[in-house]
């Protein structure tokens, strides 16, 4: 190589400095992007001197926890030749801040508890904290990702948190607040740093490019700011990496293409094709987007977005003036809200929540996705609840389905009469059945009218008894509590399910068809099931077993150890068993039975009961 192709150190190029890193915030006022509620705190506590000896900051990942940190540190030890006490505004750069903002000053300590999570670490900052600081007002403490610290570190933190040196503040962060011990959060000014929205995404992105001097299509940075979830920084890395992508320009079909994406509009034409319940040219659609790049179970997961945003424009209009839609979603999603049933648009959606998991984990993803969205188009020709009641009541008589109201406001039996000769006129081979409702409507069912008998003369029916269903089947057998379903197993020779309800199984709620319960860790993955199962079969009507988060009560095990032990204690606390216990040294309570009224014995048996009786011999069990 020779010397003229060699580039002089003086004129070699700056390295490149990721736009998350080069435009990180440097003062509140860049920390205004979502998060004002704090901001402003701060600020009053600021003016006000009310500042705490801890904070903790948390949020999802990219919200500028640990800028927030490195920020409130530079404020902590604000100074200039003008001013010289803690405060907000920074505009002016301090003796102080430039070190700390790039994380080298000797006073303001970062910790990363991922990596330093035991006591030894925790023990170092305790005997450090007693030093006054080198040169700032304030030492402090940063430590990221403190749900990482261990239990021992936890406790060993907490007597310095509480009443730590006034030369001292500790400024914590996390992504998981509930992994944080409850003793720690409450020495803790806590601030939650919520998610960006996406207008506020498409803003920053818009202000950073005109100061890189980039062009930007804004559809194309709505793409990135919901890929970004409300994450400033994954929202500039993704920004980063379109212009790349683009060769210095961020387009709509390279940003598609790098996020693997679909075309929005082809969404909305895949959404009209299956509330048309046309199978053949949704599946034609969702071929030529597949065929294009686009994941199957990104375009289902846009597919319920776009339905979420049709059901949203359905009552909050004003959402069409989201910045980080397109044209046609706002246009279309008009269209279709105005037109669409809610019950067809939640119908979609649950089908679309369970048909996205099964794409994602089936070993053929566009084939699961397929049949998700034949199910769809499947489901569009089929009524309502509400539609299939009412077209169920016109079987039944047409309008005199609808009776009459009676002089009293409610339906008189003229009603009932006028339906059943409006359908017997009609020739119709159902007749209405009556059922009153609560407020003394009558409803009219549809079900298997008369029929001839042959041995009748010709002309004349003979009325067969109809049964009409209830509207809720009644169980065989009351279940009330979690005794009751132990009595049943046990009725039904289930030791095994009996063993595991009586053990396992905290109730939460117990409704007939309905039941809550609360396991441990500890119990086995198929009882709910099983349990669902085995009451279906024993009482006759349909059960719905359902895993909650509630503690719930104690199991059947668990209630009657308390009771056992309330009992042993009432026992210890008799007098006369307390006499017995100290007379004979060794004795002991074995057992506590509780005897009810007992019916007159014969004298000779209580004689032969008082003969039987023995002398109480040291070391003997005593039944109270």
């Amino acid at each position: 190589m020779s010397e003229d192709t060699l580039i002089p150190t003086s004129e070699k190029p700056a390295a490149y400095r990721v736009l998350a890193r080069k435009y990180r915030p440097k003062d509140f006022s860049d920390l205004m992007v979502g998060q004002e509620p704090m901001v402003r705190t701060l600020t009053n506590a600021f003016e006000t001197g009310r500042i705490a000896q801890a904070y903790m900051l948390t949020g999802v990942r990219g919200v500028g926890k640990t800028t927030t940190a490195r920020i409130l540190a530079r404020a902590l030890n604000y100074k200039t030749s003008e001013i010289d006490k803690p405060t907000i505004d920074l505009r002016i750069p301090g003796e102080h801040c430039q070190a700390i903002m790039e994380g080298r000053h000797v006073d303001v300590i970062e910790m990363d508890a991922a990596s330093h999570t035991g006591i030894d670490d925790i023990r170092e900052i305790i005997e450090q904290v007693r030093y006054r600081p080198v040169s700032a007002r304030y030492k402090v403490y940063i430590i990221d990702e403190v749900h990482m610290l261990s239990t021992q570190a936890f406790n060993g933190l907490l007597k310095t948190l509480e009443e730590p040196p006034e030369h001292v503040k500790f400024i914590f962060a996390t992504t998981e607040i509930r992994k944080v011990p409850i003793t720690v959060l409450s020495r803790c000014q806590r601030f939650d740093l919520r998610r960006i929205g996406a207008s506020d995404l498409v803003g920053l992105f818009t202000t950073i490019l005109g100061k890189e001097g980039i062009s930007a299509d804004p559809d194309a940075l709505a793409m990135i700011a919901r890929a970004a979830e409300g994450s400033a920084r994954d929202g500039l890395s993704l920004l980063d990496q379109a212009i790349a992508h683009g060769g210095g320009v961020v387009e709509v079909e390279a940003v598609r293409s790098m996020l693997g994406l679909a075309d929005r509009a082809r969404i909305v034409d895949l959404f009209q094709h299956i509330v048309k319940g046309d199978v053949a040219a949704a599946l034609e659609e969702f071929n030529r987007q597949y065929e294009a790049g686009a994941s199957p179970s990104v375009v289902l997961t846009d597919l319920a977005d776009f339905t979420h945003l049709v059901t949203r424009l359905k009552y909050v209009p004003d959402a069409a003036s989201d910045q980080s839609l397109s044209e046609i979603e706002r246009t279309r999603g008009a269209e279709f809200s105005s037109g669409i049933a809610v019950t067809t648009l939640s119908r979609i959606w649950q089908m679309l929540l369970k048909g996205i998991p099964e794409t994602e984990s089936s070993s053929r993803p566009a084939g699961a996705a397929e049949m998700v969205l034949i199910r769809l188009a499947h489901a569009a020709h089929l009524p309502s609840p509400e539609d299939a009641a009412r077209r169920l009541l016109e079987l039944s008589g047409g309008e005199a389905a609808r009776p009459p109201a009676a002089p009293n406001g409610g339906s008189g039996g003229g009603a009932q009469a006028s339906a059943a000769a409006a359908v017997q006129a009609r020739g119709s081979d159902m007749v209405p059945a009556q059922r009153t409702t609560g407020n003394g409507a009558t409803m009219l069912r549809a079900v298997p009218s008369i029929e001839p008998q042959p041995d009748l003369p010709v002309g004349k029916t003979e009325a067969k008894p109809v049964e009409v269903p209830a509207a809720k089947a009644e169980p065989k057998v009351a279940v009330k509590s979690a005794s009751d379903i132990a009595d049943l197993c046990a009725t039904n020779r289930d030791i095994r399910l009996k063993t595991l309800v009586r053990n396992f199984v905290r109730l939460v709620n117990l409704e007939p068809g309905r039941l809550e319960i609360n396991l441990p860790d500890d119990a086995p993955k198929t009882l709910v099931a099983e349990l669902q199962k085995k009451l279906e079969d024993w009482t006759g009507i349909r059960w719905m077993v359902i895993l909650s988060r509630e503690p719930g009560q104690p199991t059947l095990v668990e209630a009657e150890a308390a009771t056992k032990e309330r009992q042993f204690n009432d026992a210890r606390q008799d007098p006369d068993v307390a006499a017995i216990i100290a007379r004979f040294p060794g004795a002991k309570i074995a057992d506590v039975r509780i005897k009810g009224p007992e019916p007159e014995e014969e004298p000779q048996a209580v004689a032969a009961a008082e003969s039987a009786e023995g002398d109480i011999l040291p070391g003997d069990d005593i039944e109270h």
